[in-house]
Order: C-alpha cells, then sequence, then structure tokens
C-alpha cells in the first residue's frame, strides 16, 4: 500500500502534518480508499484456506500410484485367472491325449486285459504318461470296464454331491477282443492360487477342480 505523503495512518485514522490545505472531502476519500485496501488484503489472505479444497482436487501429482492402487487387485486377479485356466485346459488336453492313447492300445490289442488287469497297473501306466504336480499322482482315478452294447455305456459321470468322485463305481475290468469299452480318467486339479480357490473350484472345501477324459470303443477282433 502506497501512502500519500504528508499524512500518518494509526488504527485507520488519517492525520495530516505537511498539507493543512487538504479539505475535509479529501481526507474522507484517503481513509475509504485505506478500508478498501484493507478489505482486499485480508481477501487476498484468506483465499488460499478457503480454497484448500478445491486446490486438492486440482492437484494432479501421485495421480498414477492411486490411479494403479484402484486397478491392481481386480487386475492381477484377471492375470492369475488366466494362469490357472490355461494350466487347467493344458491338463486336461494332456489327460484326453493319454485317454486316446490308452484307448487305441486296447482297441488294438497292444495292451492286453491281463498286462493291465492288476490293482493299480493302468493308474500307473496313465500317471506316466502326465505332468502333475505330486508324484504317484494320488488324484488320478481310473475307469475302465466292458459293456454288451454302446446303449449300456453310461453317459453320467461317476460323482459325489461334493463333486468328488465317486470311488465305489470305479473299475478295472477290460474285454477281449471285439468287447465294448470305456475308460474315464479323472483328476482333481490343484488350483495354485489362494484367491482364486473357492471362486473356480469344482471340488467343495479342497480347492481343487474336477478334471476328466473319456474314450468308449470297440475292440478289434485280435487273436
Amino acid at each position: 500500500m502506497q501512502f500519500v505523503p504528508g499524512f500518518e495512518r494509526d488504527s485507520n485514522i488519517w492525520r495530516d502534518r505537511d498539507f493543512p490545505s487538504l479539505s475535509g472531502a479529501g481526507k474522507t476519500k484517503l481513509r475509504n480508499t485505506d478500508k478498501l485496501l484493507d478489505d482486499q488484503t485480508h481477501a487476498g489472505s484468506a483465499r488460499p484456506r478457503s480454497s484448500l479444497t478445491a486446490r486438492f482436487c486440482a492437484n494432479r501429482r501421485g495421480t498414477v500410484a492411486i490411479e494403479f492402487a484402484l486397478i491392481a487387485l481386480p487386475f492381477f486377479l484377471l492375470i492369475f485367472a488366466i494362469i490357472e485356466v490355461s494350466l487347467s485346459f493344458t491338463a486336461q488336453q494332456v489327460m484326453s491325449n493319454a485317454a486316446d492313447d490308452i484307448a487305441r492300445q486296447l482297441r488294438t490289442g497292444e495292451i492286453t486285459a491281463a498286462a493291465i488287469s492288476a490293482p493299480n497297473r493302468l493308474k500307473q501306466t496313465i500317471c506316466g504318461r502326465l505332468f502333475m504336480p505330486a508324484a504317484g499322482c494320488p488324484d488320478l482315478f481310473v475307469d475302465l470296464q466292458t459293456y454288451t452294447t454302446f446303449a449300456n455305456v453310461p453317459r453320467t459321470l461317476p460323482l459325489t454331491t461334493a463333486g468328488d468322485v465317486d470311488v465305489s463305481q470305479l473299475r478295472v475290468t477290460p474285454g477281449g477282443a471285439s468287447t465294448i469299452n470305456q475308460l474315464r480318467i479323472f483328476y482333481r486339479w490343484p488350483i495354485l492360487t489362494d484367491l482364486m480357490k473357492h471362486r473356480i473350484e469344482s471340488v467343495d472345501g479342497q480347492g481343487k477342480m474336477m478334471l476328466f477324459s473319456t474314450a468308449t470303443w470297440r475292440n478289434e477282433p485280435y487273436l
């Protein structure tokens, strides 16, 4: 603020020292001008405090970190879901290939009924063709049975209400030449990501999904 020479300002009162000729109207005008400048000064000092919220909203520093924090969880869930589904599809395809390969060897007589009728022999043969996380394939189940006609071949899976394998219905009783057979392979595939276990599991309470593959055929009339 610039002061008019010849006047001192004390508590908003102008006192003349050097200009006795200044009229009363001039002094009043100076007082009004000083009051206006004071109001503007006080308003300017209060504006930063009153606009704190506006300045905070307008500040763009750190927005990348905040945006990433908002999308990080769904982004990583999506990544883990893609990995889990890819692994399960790969395991399913490997199981299907193993079922087709075993069925072809049984159909042509390359593998005989006597060779796989021993306990766990068929399971060990199939386990050697799979890539599974646990040695010995403890979650692998096989069912191989012979039927008189294709109409008698079951079209449903031997599962419990919890989605697990009903082992009481599983058999390994292959037929001989010209017989109708069905091979079913089941595997409780473990879900590796903890966040996804309860969302994509098909075996209740175990954090696993049930993979299966089926092959039905008639054996060739081999000797």
